[in-house]
């Protein structure tokens, strides 16, 4: 890794822990331990197998959490705090399939709880917070990047914020 003379990395790593505890920690872990106190119901629709299928979504989202969270750090030099943005546009790593892989694994790790918990409160709650991530990304982060970022390449051209883009996104040169 190249030398940091600035500390940017270190200010960026120490901030993005400092959002991730705040905002996404309070969404993960916060609110399903409110709704739920982590107590184990019995599985949604009855079916044992929901049990497996949510610690299959927790297992996946959380390394696609990370790298979404390390790709900030590391290759955008910032946070993924809207009041400490990145120095240039993140299009590395997760962002290659999906636009807002930070959204959707935080939106899958409560799913996965949902069911490991069997719990339709967390399942409504994932869904309530699904459409709030929704609204902000097209009433905040959309126009903000195409502001930001638009003479340098849109990164709105690659299909939904949530889902899978149907390949890797080329990089700009």
């Amino acid at each position: 890794m190249a030398r940091d003379p600035h500390g940017t990395l270190f200010h960026a790593a120490l901030g993005t822990v400092v959002f991730v505890l705040l905002a996404p920690g309070s969404v993960v872990v916060l609110g399903p331990w409110l709704l739920t106190g982590w107590h184990v119901a019995p599985p949604l629709l009855g079916w044992l197998v929901t049990r497996w299928l949510g610690a299959a979504l927790l297992v996946l989202a959380l390394p696609l959490f990370v790298a979404f969270t390390l790709r900030f750090v590391v290759e955008g030099h910032g946070t993924p705090a809207p009041i400490a943005p990145t120095d240039c546009l993140v299009v590395g790593g997760p962002f290659r399939w999906v636009r807002t892989p930070g959204y959707v694994s935080v939106v899958t790790l409560l799913v996965g709880q949902a069911l490991v918990f069997g719990s339709p409160g967390l399942l409504g709650y994932a869904a309530v917070v699904a459409i709030a991530f929704h609204l902000f990304v097209i009433l905040y982060e959309e126009p903000t990047l195409r502001r930001k970022y638009g003479g340098v390449r849109d990164v709105l051209s690659r299909g939904p914020a949530v889902g899978a883009a149907a390949g890797p996104v080329p990089r700009e040169r």
